[in-house]
C-alpha cells in the first residue's frame, strides 16, 4: 500500500519550492510512516537549496519534523501508531561511532542523511508519473504531509505539549544546546563567547545559563537578536558590525574566555574567537563550510587551545531531546519564544524571513 503526500519539492538550485502531490512508499521493516504536523526550517535546508551542499534534484528537504506515527514496519519496537514523535538525524547503528554512543559522527552520516536515497539507492518518493524524487533527507524529508523515517531517527515525545512547537528540537535547538552541555561540557563559572545568535546560538545561550556559566557573551550584528540573547541569559552583548569583538571580549575577560562557540560560519568569527580564547581554551564550531574561507594558522593554538568541529552537539536524540523538553517544562529553555509558524504555501517566505533575520525559527505547520 502506498501513501499520497503533499510535499514542497525543490526542482532547481536557488529555486522556489512547489507544492506537489507525491507517492510515498509503504514503510519497510525498519521504517516508520509519520503523519507530519510541522517541520522547522534550518540553515542547512538553505545550504542544500542553494547547492552549497549538493543533493540531486528534484528533492524534498526538511529535517526538523514532528508528527504522529501512522504505521510502523515489522521490525520497529520503540514506537506504535498514535505516538507523538520528533524526527532528528539518521545513523546506521552499527559502525564504530554508533557503537560507542556517537551517532552524530556515524561512518555513514553523509549517505544516510544527504544522498536523498536509502542505502539501496531507492528514494521512497515519486511524482504522479512514477519519476523518483529524492527523499530521505536526514532520513525524513519532512517538508511534507507524510514522511518516511527510520526507527533510529524517531524520538517519542510526550503528548501533552503542542507537537508543532517541538519540531525544531530535532536539529537546530539540539545542536546549540548539546554543543554547550555535551560536546564542550561547559562547567559552572566558566566563561563562554557565542558568535551568532540565531536559533542555534540562542539555544546555546540558554544552555550556558543552564550550565551556570560564569560569563556568557553574545556576539552578532543584529541588535534585536542581541537584546533577545540578553533576555535569555547573556551577560554581555557585542555588535560585531561596530566593535572589535575580540577586544571587547578581552575587556570583559582579560585572560580570554574559556570557551568559544561559533554558530555563524563566518571567517571573521574564527579570527575574533581565536583572538579572544584563553590559554587552554576550547573553540567549537558548527557551521563553517569550504566557501567560508575560514583558514587557521595552527600556531595560534600553541598555548594549549583546541579547535573542534561539532555535529548535532554529539547528541543521541533519544536521550537529549527529552532532556530539552524537561528543561522547557522547568522554564529554563523557553525555545517557544523563538518560533513563528507558516503555512506550507508560504515556505519560500519562511526561508526569506529567516535569511533577513526577521524570523529566528520558522516552522511550517501542516493541516490534514
Amino acid at each position: 500500500m502506498v501513501t499520497l503526500t503533499s510535499a514542497a519539492v525543490l526542482r532547481e538550485p536557488h529555486g522556489a519550492f512547489t507544492l506537489e502531490n507525491l507517492v510515498l512508499d509503504d514503510p519497510r521493516p525498519d521504517e516508520v510512516l509519520i503523519k507530519m504536523v510541522a517541520c522547522g526550517v534550518c540553515q542547512t535546508d538553505s545550504h542544500f537549496r542553494d547547492q552549497l551542499m549538493p543533493i540531486e534534484l528534484p528533492a524534498v528537504l526538511g529535517h526538523e519534523g514532528a508528527g504522529v506515527v501512522e504505521r510502523v514496519g515489522s521490525a520497529v519496537t520503540s514506537v506504535v501508531p498514535g505516538d507523538h514523535v520528533v524526527l532528528s538525524f539518521n545513523s546506521c547503528g552499527h559502525c564504530a561511532a554508533c557503537d560507542t554512543g556517537h551517532p552524530a559522527y556515524c561512518d555513514h552520516l553523509f549517505l544516510m542523511n544527504f544522498a536523498g536515497t536509502r542505502a539501496d539507492g531507492t528514494t521512497g518518493l515519486a511524482d504522479s508519473n512514477g519519476t523518483p524524487i529524492r527523499g530521505r533527507f536526514f532520513g525524513q524529508s519532512s517538508f511534507a504531509t507524510f514522511s518516511l523515517a527510520n526507527e533510529r531517527n524517531v524520538v517519542k515525545v510526550p503528548n501533552d505539549l503542542p507537537l508543532a512547537m517541538l519540531a525544531p528540537l530535532g536539529c537546530g535547538f539540539q545542536t546549540g544546546a548539546a554543543a554547550v552541555l555535551h560536546t564542550l561540557d561547559v562547567p559552572q563559572r566558566a566563561s563562554i563567547a557565542i558568535f551568532g545568535v540565531g536559533a542555534v546560538g540562542l539555544a546555546a545561550i540558554m544552555a550556558s545559563k543552564i550550565a551556570r556559566a560564569g560569563t556568557i557573551i553574545a556576539i552578532d550584528v543584529n541588535d534585536e537578536r542581541l537584546q533577545l540573547a540578553q533576555a535569555l541569559g547573556a551577560d554581555h552583548t557585542i555588535n560585531a558590525s561596530n566593535a572589535d569583538a575580540a577586544a571587547v571580549i578581552r575587556a570583559i575577560s582579560p585572560r580570554g574566555v574559556d570557551f568559544v562557540l561559533d554558530t555563524s560560519g563566518r571567517k571573521e568569527s574564527l579570527e575574533a574567537g581565536l583572538a579572544a580564547l584563553a590559554i587552554m581554551g576550547k573553540f567549537g564550531f558548527v557551521a563553517f563550510n569550504p566557501a567560508a574561507g575560514a583558514v587557521l594558522d595552527a600556531s595560534r593554538l600553541s598555548a594549549g587551545q583546541s579547535l573542534q568541529g561539532i555535529v548535532q552537539g554529539d547528541a543521541t536524540p533519544q536521550d537529549f531531546i527529552p532532556r530539552l523538553i524537561e528543561f522547557y517544562r522547568d522554564g529554563v529553555f523557553p525555545f517557544d519564544r523563538l518560533i513563528r509558524f507558516y503555512e506550507p504555501a508560504d515556505i519560500d517566505k519562511a526561508f526569506s524571513d529567516a535569511a533577513r533575520g526577521e524570523t529566528i525559527k520558522p516552522v511550517i505547520r501542516f493541516e490534514h
